[in-house]
Order: C-alpha cells, then structure tokens, then sequence
C-alpha cells in the first residue's frame, strides 16, 4: 500500500493541531475574582499586604506548567510560631525555623499535598538551593483570619524561608521578591 505526500501532509496538520491544543489546555487560566473586606483593626498579619476593602483579587486553582527550569517568583515567608507564615505548615501542621530551607508552594503546584515533604531544587543567579515542601502559599482564598487578611497567592509562588534567600546569596536589602526557576529535585 502506498501512502500520499497529501495525506501525509494531512496527518502531519492533525498531529500539528492535536499537540497546539494539548500545550494550550494546560495553561493556567484565573478561576476567579474575590473581594478584599477591611481586616479588623490590628488583625493583619503583614500591614502592607493586607486585603483593600472592595478590591478585586485573583484566584487560581492551578499553576504554570513545571518544567525543568519553571519561572517563579520567590517570595519570604516565616513559618516559625507569630510568623507572618500565618498557622503551622500544611502538611505536617508543625512550625519550622526560618533558618531550615523550606518552602510553600501557590496552590497549583503544592498539586493537593502530593509535593508535601517532597524537595525541589531552586536556581537563582548561577547559585541553586534544594529546599522541602512544607506548605501551601494557596491561591483560591484570602482576606480572612485563616490567611492573615492577606490576598490569595499569585499563582506562580515560591514562598521561602530566610535560609533559602540566604543559601541563593540574595543581598539583605533586595528580600521580599526576586525571579527564580526551580524544579522537582
């Protein structure tokens, strides 16, 4: 049986369009909206971050792709007991040392606790770090006393420890947020 350049030129326009919309259908679309409400007064846990009274704020139920060099934004976090973490860590409900390497995941990628206890390696200006899962940084709620009246996670969040913004050698003066990639270690 002999097959056509035509229908192989077909075959290959469906193969094409099949592997386009299967790379489309996993990118991570906003779920919805959440209005911000006034935090009671000296209830927020990190005063310039709380939640605006009728702000709009995004939520999602997924996250980017992760591939072997993921794009994230790395942002601090405490997660000893009167920390800004908020109550203790997700998936062992213990509070860690902010001189451990740890991180929070947005709600995509912590994958319903299947990245708990698991590590991922973090890459930052020629230096890495292998740091463990220990939380959730969630993206499908916020602005209430559970989250420390601050708005949901982006979702493309790596909530770390000091010891990890120490170990990737981040100058003092520049935590708060920094572009990283990271990856499943």
């Amino acid at each position: 049986m002999k097959v056509s350049r035509v229908t192989i030129l077909i075959l290959f326009s469906i193969l094409i369009t099949l592997f386009i919309s299967c790379v489309d259908g996993q990118s991570c679309k906003a779920s919805g909206k959440l209005r911000g409400k006034k935090p009671p007064h000296g209830t927020c846990v990190n005063d310039p971050d709380c939640c605006k009274e009728g702000k709009f704020y995004t939520t999602y139920k997924c996250s980017p792709v992760v591939t072997k060099h993921t794009t994230a934004t790395l942002t601090i976090n405490s997660f000893q007991k009167g920390g800004d973490g908020g109550g203790p860590s997700a998936c062992d409900g213990k509070y860690h040392s902010d001189n451990t390497l740890i991180v929070a995941l947005s709600t995509g990628w912590y994958n319903n606790r299947k990245r708990c206890s698991k590590f991922i390696n973090i890459h930052y200006n020629g230096k890495s770090v292998k740091a463990k899962v220990v939380d959730e940084c969630d993206s499908t709620v916020g602005c209430d006393a559970e989250h420390g009246y601050q708005p949901p996670c982006p979702n493309n969040i790596v909530d770390a420890s000091k010891a990890v913004w120490k170990a990737l050698g981040v100058p003092k003066s520049d935590w708060g947020e920094a572009k990283v990639t990271w990856s499943d270690a």
